[in-house]
């Protein structure tokens, strides 16, 4: 409907909830007008759902004069209150990027202490491995009031990260002594109950265990939106995971994040005339962490784009091909706020600024953290290219316009309690045309 009260109708239909789909319908809608509000709710056996608000795109090469998104993820839910989603919901936004991490495949133990558990998942235990399992956690999760009026005031475009399926998961394999063929069941079972719960287009139905789930969102003359799966085709984590000093393995020509078919199809993005701002939505960051407070020791993340140097020289590499003038790259993963910028080498400060970084925090993941660590300090000071760290719940709020770009990182005091005080922690510009950050 056009108005919030659904009076003026302009598209209705009927679908059936199949139960061989956990009795999940995914509606497309054609014929909607580009760059508007639309509201719209469901019946089903006489009751009626809450009314959703939704926002639709202006068509490719149309002008837009702004664009307002967040970016969020990783929501533990032992860990705190989803308080960041009330706020996200009273932001009335174009729509919200999910980096992933939407649930966690495990419950918490209750001897655990740092963080301390919050509240309890209702009605769900252990680990998840089956169909039914799967469904039982994202239920749990989506009784939330603050998730479901954060679902309601926008559209989401949806990504996943590993809990969805299996902490660190990488292609085929999920632990060292699971065989990849017991994986692969288990990861079936967890894509369609991710597809059964989120807000997905028929062509992200599963395969078994194979799902499509890279696609490019175009938004007018404004952004291109490359949203990446950094899970699906990756190689596996060189040197048995984890941070530890640069191993052979790390540096193998060979290694990839995306795999051969969705690099050759991002690369092709990048050549193709595109909007002013490019942006890879993804999972896992992409700039280079040094973790080890040793200046003679680079101690890498496995897990991150920073286990495939290979496959990071290739993307900054097309980018700069390509003359991407406006690379904004957005992360999560990592439970933390951290900027920085992608540099054409990063171990010299002083070479190209190909674009920019912004890893976001987590809803909950890891309790109520703090503003910064001794650790992160040293990390500011040992990797220049690295502007901010904050160690805080939320999420970052992105506004951008033909000129520049703005990201606030919205930050909560608290999520052990349910009524944290919410701030913008630090907000950085992005000039057209001028990669690198600037305060704003």
């Amino acid at each position: 409907a056009s108005d919030e009260a659904i009076r003026q109708v302009v598209r209705k239909g009927k679908a059936i909830a199949h139960p061989e789909l956990g009795h999940a319908v995914h509606v497309e809608i054609a014929g909607l007008e580009p760059a508007r509000e639309y509201f719209y709710r469901f019946t089903a056996g006489g009751e009626q759902s809450a009314i959703g608000r939704a926002k639709t795109l202006s068509g490719a090469g149309t002008t837009i004069d702004e664009l307002r998104f967040a970016a969020a993820g990783c929501q533990k839910y032992e860990d705190g209150h989803f308080t960041a989603w009330r706020h996200i919901a009273a932001e009335r936004l174009d729509f919200v990027f999910h980096y992933g991490d939407y649930i966690y495949e495990y419950n918490t133990p209750p001897s655990r202490t740092i963080p301390p558990i919050v509240r309890t998942l209702p009605g769900v235990s252990g680990e998840s491995y089956t169909l039914d399992e799967y469904r039982q956690r994202y239920a749990a999760y989506k009784l939330d009031p603050d998730l479901q009026a954060a679902h309601a005031s926008a559209p989401f475009v949806v990504s996943f990260d590993d809990h969805e399926v299996r902490n660190n998961w990488a292609g085929d394999f999920a632990a060292r002594r699971t065989p990849p063929e017991l994986f692969l069941l288990r990861r079936a079972a967890a894509f369609q109950a991710w597809y059964e719960h989120m807000p997905l287009r028929r062509a992200q139905l599963p395969r078994g265990p194979d799902i499509l789930a890279y696609r490019r969102i175009v938004a007018g003359d404004l952004l291109a939106m490359n949203v990446l799966d950094t899970r699906q085709y990756r190689s596996r984590q060189p040197c048995g995971s984890g941070r530890k000093p640069a191993c052979p393995e790390a540096l193998e020509p060979a290694r990839t994040m995306l795999g051969d078919a969705q690099e050759r199809w991002l690369y092709a993005g990048f050549r193709d005339p595109h909007p002013r701002w490019t942006l890879l939505a993804q999972q896992v960051p992409l700039m280079q962490r040094d973790f080890d407070p040793d200046p003679a020791v680079y101690a890498m993340e496995m897990d991150k784009w920073s286990g495939a140097i290979a496959a990071r020289e290739r993307l900054l590499a097309a980018a700069k091909d390509a003359r991407l003038g406006n690379l904004v790259v957005v992360t999560g993963d990592v439970h933390h706020n951290c900027v920085g910028e992608l540099k054409e080498d990063f171990s010299d400060p002083g070479s190209a600024t190909l674009g920019t970084e912004f890893v976001g925090t987590s809803i909950t993941s890891g309790g109520d953290g703090s503003d910064t660590t001794e650790r992160f300090q040293a990390l500011l000071e040992q990797d220049p290219h690295i502007r901010f760290y904050n160690n805080q719940r939320g999420y970052v709020r992105h506004v951008v316009t033909p000129e520049r770009w703005q990201a606030d990182l919205r930050v909560l005091d608290k999520v052990s309690v349910p009524d944290g005080r919410i701030s913008t922690r630090r907000s950085f510009v992005i000039e057209h045309g001028r990669p690198g950050l600037a305060d704003a």
